[in-house]
């Protein structure tokens, strides 16, 4: 499959007006993408990272959440039921994994039995079916390693887990497949009004389009402000995650959450698709929008919250720690509409559950930019599906030896905890991998036990094959991340510190 990609770090090429230029590259501005790419538009991507799922949709919890969380009220309440009843198409259409595994939202002490009623009348209220509050008996039965402490559970049938920046990826690559230029590694540094649209400054070159969409994320009221529209304050709360071993694989079945709070859904136990535990999030609020970091004050609130929900959870367990900033807005709903300023469309303030309404979001803006005044002409030729990559750990035996005799890089093993071969490398940096990161996101090389200390060497070999350049070219995200260099630098580099 050929992808329209702008190479990182080169100028944008010269072109005529974009009709609709989407600024952030996170699953909101991945599923505008392609939901817009159905229609008869010139579109584009820019991104600052690397690669597209990079910033907070990487650090996400992969959770569709079962559609009741959100008061009715709220465009968030309302885009998140919405969102849930898309997520199975988008699935079957682009090939990334989803499993409706279903939550419980348990209670600790009998007062908090009345929150578990008021989340099922405000799932009533809008139509979200299979919702039940089980006494303690059944919660037991269904998850006995709960503890037996807890009183009560809300069932809610309707939850997912997805990987979120796989779902990222496929969004954009079938963007892609349907004409959507990506410029990554591309930050926006100026907005002007011009006639006809808007002038996009980035690090590099200038890209025009008549309508620009703000899905900046955390960045979304800095871009506001080049624009001359900045109502907004974005404050980053951050969520402090640790991924556990597969040898508790099967502890829980279910997404597992505590009763919530005003600004958080509390500390979950989470069984993602790949069958890992995970648990978090924190929520603390922070003002650096770079505050990615893990500390032992949040790992010790971690572990102690969900000790008190699963008491065989250990941090001995702990695989793996990272944190994300949720953009949060006064108010705690989205921010989605017009600025003001004729073009220029906010898609702000995509906290939880943005990942989960992120579809309905698509169409919203669609709705948006129609309203605006953008024509949209549905085309024929639009492409609605992508093959589904192959994952060979999950292929039995007879599936796995098949693979093998028709492409011999199927049985050359690059990830021994993951069982991910040089194939599904290669058909990963074909489908618009050129970091390491975004290989451990693609295909799980890295992800085990070992957290890539087997595998990354063998994943930079081939990825300077594949992309043609010295290894010591390699990033782990791009931009200054590289992992060698060579001799002569490191000489240098000691002689400095000499």
């Amino acid at each position: 499959m050929m992808h329209k990609r702008s190479p990182s770090g080169l100028p944008v090429a010269a072109t005529s007006l974009y009709d609709v230029a989407i600024v952030g590259g996170g699953v909101v501005g991945c599923a505008a993408a392609r939901a817009l790419s159905r229609y008869a538009l010139s579109l584009c991507v820019i991104e600052k990272a690397a690669e597209v799922g990079f910033g907070t949709s990487k650090a996400n919890s992969g959770i569709i959440h079962g559609g009741h969380h959100a008061a009715p009220t709220s465009l968030k309440g309302r885009l998140e039921w919405e969102g849930n009843q898309r997520w199975d198409g988008l699935c079957a259409d682009l090939g990334f994994g989803l499993r409706r595994c279903g939550e419980l939202t348990v209670a600790r002490v009998p007062d908090e039995v009345a929150v578990l009623e008021r989340l099922l009348a405000q799932g009533a209220a809008k139509g979200v079916p299979g919702l039940e509050i089980w006494p303690r008996d059944r919660l037991l039965a269904e998850e006995p390693n709960l503890s037996p402490d807890l009183v009560a559970a809300l069932y809610a049938p309707t939850t997912g887990v997805v990987n979120p920046y796989e779902a990222c990826f496929r969004l954009m690559e079938c963007a892609q497949a349907n004409g959507v230029m990506l410029y990554s590694s591309c930050a926006v540094t100026g907005l002007a009004a011009e006639d006809g649209g808007w002038a996009i400054t980035t690090s590099r070159g200038v890209i025009r389009a008549r309508f620009v969409i703000n899905a900046a994320g955390l960045y979304a009221d800095e871009l506001a402000g080049l624009a001359g529209a900045r109502a907004f304050t974005i404050h980053p709360r951050k969520g402090e995650e640790y991924l556990l071993d597969k040898r508790l694989q099967g502890l829980v079945r279910h997404v597992i959450f505590p009763c919530p709070t005003p600004v958080s859904k509390g500390i979950l136990v989470i069984p993602t698709y790949d069958g890992t535990l995970m648990v978090g999030p924190t929520a603390q609020v922070v003002d650096d929008k770079e505050a990615c970091t893990t500390t032992a004050a949040g790992a010790a609130e971690v572990f102690a919250a969900v000790q008190r929900l699963v008491p065989g959870i250990s941090e001995r367990d702990c695989i793996a720690e990272f944190a994300g900033l949720r953009a949060a807005v006064e108010g705690e709903d989205f921010l989605i509409g017009p600025s003001g300023l004729r073009g220029f469309i906010h898609a702000a303030g995509i906290q939880s559950p943005g990942l989960t309404a992120a579809p309905a979001i698509a169409e919203l803006l669609v709705d948006i930019l129609a309203q605006e005044g953008l024509p949209l002409v549905e085309r024929v030729e639009f492409a609605p599906t992508l093959p589904p990559p192959v994952h060979f750990a999950a292929c039995d035996e007879a599936a796995q030896m098949a693979l093998a005799a028709a492409d011999p890089a199927y049985g050359r093993i690059v990830c021994r905890c993951e069982t991910v071969t040089e194939a599904e490398v290669v058909a990963a940096i074909a489908r618009g991998a050129w970091t390491l990161d975004g290989l451990k996101f693609r295909t799980r090389a890295g992800m085990g036990r070992c957290q890539g200390g087997f595998c990354t060497a063998r994943c930079m070999d081939l990825l300077a094959r594949e992309l043609g350049v010295p290894v010591t070219e390699v990033t782990k995200r791009g931009g200054a991340s590289r992992v060698a260099f060579t001799r002569e630098e490191i000489q240098a580099t000691e002689e400095v510190g000499a």
